[in-house]
């Protein structure tokens, strides 16, 4: 059965299990925002699935949910934050003002993140970028969850990418994916609801391919999306994020010592644009000479279109949850 929750009834329930699982009021309230966001938009994967994960990271003391984390300006385009093993979000937020005003006054600055626990979308990060006028791109590693290709063990993360573009009218332009062939959070989905994955997308503990979830996440792994061209990006991903950041490789995430904890310390790079001291002023316009182009050749759905579909009916209707999920939720919220 599903239940339908207002988007800010959603924020509130999940803000007061976060404070109650150990973050502070500033750290709960900006997690169960993106989360919220996530569910709201239609990305399961990234909604109120995740919330045991969280919890479990922060119950084993693998993350430290009240933590401040510490912003360097180092040069007129550059920003590092040191997470301080807290959550990449707050981190994000805390350098965001200074990144818009160095992207405005320079045409372009970077942010890069360390030591910090990334566990949720991309796109709710850059989209709110394009909403300024600004083009986003970020880049985050993982823990090792996939295969490079030719390989036999597991070395990269899932290792997204997240790009937004703003445009003259309407939503942005914004895509979030993996370099691999599927999210992690989609396998454990489709593993807890029965579901077979297609074929390509993972192998099992022996390194046979596997349409079996389940195979996938009991010692297998995740393959990169088109082969070389997926675990390049991957590799990228790596440098990008860990490298430039001074993180952890997806290899060097390890939680074993930490029961129930799911969240990678691992390290991402944010990127953001003035796209019109690039394009003479004209970037909204030659962007939309683009976008006909492409519904001209028949791509009638653009990037970020059916998350936008999803927040308008949820905005109106409510966020829909399944009963079960909804249970749970106010079961956590309110232990005892």
């Amino acid at each position: 059965m599903t239940v339908r929750i207002p988007f800010d009834g959603l924020v509130t329930l999940l803000a007061e299990i976060f404070r109650q699982g150990g973050c502070s009021t500033d750290v709960a309230d900006i997690i169960a925002q993106n989360m919220a966001a996530a569910e709201r938009d239609g990305a399961r994967s990234h909604g109120v699935f995740r919330v045991p994960g969280y919890l479990g990271s922060l119950a084993s003391g693998w993350v430290d949910g009240k933590v401040d984390p510490v912003v360097e300006d180092v040069a007129p385009g550059f920003i590092r934050v040191d997470g301080r093993n807290g959550f990449a979000l707050p981190a994000i937020a805390a350098a965001r003002a200074q990144l818009v005003a160095k992207a405005r006054t320079n045409g372009i600055a970077l942010l890069a993140i360390r030591n910090a626990h990334h566990f949720s979308a991309l796109w709710p990060d850059v989209e709110p970028f394009a909403r300024e006028g600004l083009v986003a791109i970020e880049m985050v590693n993982s823990m090792a969850s996939v295969v490079p290709h030719g390989g036999n063990r597991k070395l990269y993360g899932t290792n997204p990418l997240g790009f937004a573009a703003p445009r003259r009218v309407g939503d942005p332009l914004v895509f979030d994916q993996a370099s691999s062939a599927i999210a992690n959070g989609d396998v454990q989905i489709a593993a807890r609801e029965g579901h077979h994955l297609p074929p390509g997308f993972g192998v099992d503990a022996s390194g046979a391919p596997t349409t079996d979830p389940r195979a996938v996440l009991d010692g297998g792994a995740l393959l990169p999306f088109g082969g070389y061209k997926g675990s390049s990006i991957a590799m990228m991903m790596e440098i990008m994020a860990a490298a430039l950041a001074g993180g952890n490789f997806s290899f060097e995430v390890d939680f074993r010592q930490h029961p129930g904890a799911a969240t990678p310390n691992s390290a991402q790079t944010l990127i953001v644009i003035d796209p019109n001291m690039g394009a003479r002023g004209d970037f909204a316009a030659r962007l939309e000479v683009l976008v006909d182009e492409l519904r001209a050749a028949g791509q009638d759905r653009l990037p970020g279109d059916r998350r936008y579909a999803n927040r308008r009916e949820a905005m109106t209707l409510g966020v829909p949850l399944s009963s079960a999920e909804m249970a749970y939720l106010q079961k956590v919220a309110r232990p005892g």
